[in-house]
């Protein structure tokens, strides 16, 4: 269990600058909760500047910063602002359940 814990706090831990993700229009990602609150309010370009068919970087950034699979995967399923807002908020609450 404290394994699991430990990767829990890590996951819901900021990253440093360096590896924050640069949202299209200028806002800064320094952890999920970031992003969660992020993926609410962007604008929908920014959303589709970030989230196409052939790509989708929050999700890329989720597995290759955090290496959160679960929720990485779940975030490239994610179509719209909403469901991806909504799938990184349950992950959050999921991790924080385990902390």
């Amino acid at each position: 269990m404290a394994k699991k814990k430990t990767e829990a706090v890590k996951t819901l831990a900021d990253v440093s600058e360096e590896k924050a993700f640069w949202c299209y229009g200028g806002e800064v990602f320094k952890n999920l909760q970031e992003l969660a609150a992020a993926l609410e309010r962007m604008s929908e370009e920014a959303f589709r500047h970030h989230v196409t068919e052939h790509k989708n970087d929050f999700s890329n950034w989720v597995r290759d910063v955090f290496g959160d699979t679960t929720l990485a995967n779940q975030l490239r399923k994610a179509t719209t602002k909403s469901s991806a807002a909504s799938k990184a908020k349950a992950r959050i609450n999921w991790l924080k359940d385990r902390t």
